[in-house]
């Protein structure tokens, strides 16, 4: 059993939480108890995610997308107050870390999806280091390495390119949402840009720079950098750890 505050300030330490600007709260978003003895991780803080960290008496639910977004609507009804009546009822705090988890070099999004994916990592770069760069260990056509993204993550990815049979060695990659990072990508010169989602500029730039474009899901590309730190919690504060993969097609 650890005290809240304890794996908190870890947790801020850890993945450098002050270096970054976000979109919503990194760190308790809902105050539960104090002491935690057992973690639920999800990739989003839905009320199916909210639900099994109840049925699991969770004493912290850890996420990488929160509530609470610059965005969204302040007031706390509907959707949002279930949620939060659930988390309060059932004293679980609510933990989140977005960006800072996507950037982690160690446990981050765009890491992990790497080793996943036997990947090599050469570095980062872009807006607060959220693009990740690296190389294949031998080169793949375009429609391979989508086969690959099918076969790693379980879901049929979004193949964008001039010719499926292009060959593919040098890679950028940014989990999740980061589509917008595709002309960084491509002044970059890597053969090939992976990320979650697509938008519909995405495949008029894949056609006309010759730069292949997958989109393979924002939550199938992101499942992996929240059970990284959960398991780096549980070893570090000896708590126990559990991951809830709720069926997500974008």
């Amino acid at each position: 059993m650890a005290k809240r505050k304890e794996i908190l300030n870890w947790c801020s330490q850890q993945l450098a939480v002050a270096q970054f600007r976000d979109f919503s709260p990194n760190g308790l978003q809902v105050e539960g108890t104090d002491e935690v003895n057992s973690i639920v991780c999800a990739v989003s803080a839905s009320q199916a995610a909210i639900d099994f960290a109840v049925e699991q008496q969770a004493d912290m639910l850890l996420v990488h997308h929160g509530m609470f977004w610059k965005n969204e609507a302040a007031a706390i009804t509907g959707w949002k107050k279930r949620r939060i009546q659930t988390l309060l009822s059932h004293d679980i705090n609510l933990v989140g870390y977005h960006l800072p988890l996507d950037a982690h070099q160690q446990w981050g999004n765009n890491v992990q999806l790497a080793r996943r994916l036997g990947w090599q990592v050469d570095g980062c770069g872009g807006e607060q280091n959220l693009v990740q760069y690296g190389s294949l260990a031998h080169p793949q056509s375009a429609l391979e390495l989508a086969g690959q993204l099918e076969i790693g993550l379980s879901r049929t990815p979004v193949l964008l390119c001039a010719d499926v049979q292009q060959s593919v060695r040098k890679l950028a990659w940014c989990t999740g949402g980061g589509q917008s990072f595709f002309q960084l990508a491509i002044d970059a010169g890597v053969d090939a840009f992976v990320t979650g989602e697509v938008s519909e500029p995405q495949y008029h730039l894949a056609q006309e720079c010759g730069v292949v474009f997958i989109a393979a899901g924002h939550h199938a590309t992101e499942r992996y950098g929240i059970q990284a730190l959960a398991a780096a919690m549980a070893e570090q504060f000896n708590i126990s750890q559990q991951f809830f993969d709720e069926p997500n097609p974008v």
